[in-house]
């Protein structure tokens, strides 16, 4: 079983050493995609965790996995101030990632040929830990996950993740059918894609493999990349959610979060979630998180990767959730900006919506759901002050209250309590999309 493990191991280093990930150009920079920058922000999970906002300065980022260092760009450019060390098994991978942060003019990153099975023989210890696309290539999940929670400080946060086994499950036939051919035996090479593409384009169209998997993307050069990540993936494998928390129980930490929490709301299957089925709505608030995401993945296998934030348990003093403040938990609340909105274009396009009282889209700069998400412009109004910092909800109330003295359709003046109760609703929508933070002292 060793002797496997290692030749695996071997085949995937090799794999990562001929054909580095990704090959993104080195130029390449992730300024401009928000949502990537809004997921490798440590402020993100970390108010998930704690509802509490973080300073990034002086943090200390692992990237477990780091390939040819576009993530650790990534984290770096979402974590101002903030140390990355990069940690990977292909030594070609890691010279690329040492090159890309150099050539993007970040000094305060480091890159070692390490794997993470050696993480608990350093000193190292983390805030936060990034292991993109990598944790599903372990022979044992729970030793990777133990070994990164041996340096991981008592409140930091890992992200990682898993391939869907039922979202996946053609692409693992395929693979199985290729390592029939005998194209996995070594590392697959151009001859290996060749013969990948050439049998594929030679299936008919209603072909289930096919049908199922097969695109345009995968042809010609541009091609090859995705036929190795995926047709050719040496190691591969696929879990499920329950897979997932028996892991992160035996390896002792705690589910923080879907990372991308808002597309996992079971909820959002049925057409009318406020006229459920008699059994549904008596037995859903029963469920439990992981009940949840299971029946989710169960219905509706949509997701390729069950990517999750994860802790040390224990390690989190109680808070009340958002929708069950009392009044004087909101009069005591300040209001965040996530810091991935606090960008140039978002400013000039708040402002201009503002001033010609249109209505103001948040979706194209930071698209967290498929649907739109429109405010009006008196609303947007309150956005504006969290520019330049946090502000008290009571001040936003003021600043919103000071541009609708009087009802649009009555003309009857808006007493206080009014205009408390439409700035917290804002508030209570845009906190449960991700686009703002609410903290109480």
């Amino acid at each position: 079983m060793q002797s496997q493990a290692s030749e695996l191991l071997e085949k995937i280093r090799q794999q990562f050493d001929s054909c580095p990930y990704p090959r993104i150009p080195l130029e390449n920079t992730p300024k401009n995609d928000h949502n990537s920058l809004y997921i490798h922000n440590l402020v993100t999970p970390y108010y998930l965790r704690k509802q509490k906002v973080l300073e990034t300065k002086g943090k200390v980022i692992l990237d477990a996995g780091c390939g040819s260092g576009y993530k650790s760009l990534i984290l770096a450019e979402a974590n101002p101030g903030a140390k990355i060390i990069g940690i990977d098994i292909s030594e070609e991978s890691v010279k690329l990632a040492r090159q890309r942060l150099e050539y993007h003019g970040y000094d305060n990153a480091e890159f070692f040929v390490l794997s993470i099975d050696e993480l608990p023989k350093t000193n190292w210890q983390f805030d936060y830990i990034n292991c993109d696309e990598l944790l599903y290539l372990f022979s044992d999940i729970t030793l990777a996950l133990k070994a990164m929670s041996m340096v991981l400080k008592p409140d930091g946060i890992i992200r990682s993740n898993l391939h869907s086994s039922i979202q996946r499950y053609r692409f693992f036939c395929a693979q199985q059918a290729f390592r029939m051919m005998g194209l996995m035996d070594s590392n697959p090479g151009e001859l290996e894609i060749e013969i990948v593409q050439d049998l594929m384009k030679a299936l008919k169209e209603k072909v289930n493999l096919k049908a199922t998997t097969w695109n345009s993307g995968y042809e010609g050069e541009e091609g090859k990349e995705r036929i190795l990540m995926n047709y050719l993936f040496q190691g591969d494998k696929g879990y499920t959610i329950t897979d997932m928390f028996t892991a992160l129980r035996a390896a002792n930490l705690e589910f923080v979060s879907m990372v991308n929490w808002q597309a996992w709301d079971l909820m959002d299957l049925f057409k009318d979630p406020d006229d459920l089925p008699t059994f549904v709505a008596m037995s859903l608030p029963e469920t439990s998180i992981e009940e949840q995401l299971q029946l989710f993945e169960l219905i509706h296998p949509v997701h390729r990767l069950l990517d999750f934030w994860c802790a040390h348990p224990n390690q989190v003093e109680s808070f009340v959730p958002v929708a069950e403040w009392t009044g004087s938990d909101w009069k005591e609340a300040w209001v965040h900006l996530h810091p991935q909105l606090k960008t140039p274009k978002f400013r000039e396009d708040l402002v201009a919506c503002v001033t010609e009282m249109r209505t103001f889209s948040l979706s194209p700069h930071l698209s967290l759901m498929e649907e739109f998400v429109n405010i009006d412009s008196a609303m947007a109004l309150c956005l504006i002050p969290l520019l330049e910092q946090p502000q008290s909800i009571t001040s936003l109330v003021k600043c919103w209250h000071q541009v609708r003295p009087v009802d649009p359709i009555t003309l009857k003046p808006t007493d206080e309590e009014q205009a408390f109760y439409i700035v917290q609703k804002l508030l209570i929508r845009l906190e449960s999309l991700g686009y703002i933070m609410l903290e109480r002292p």
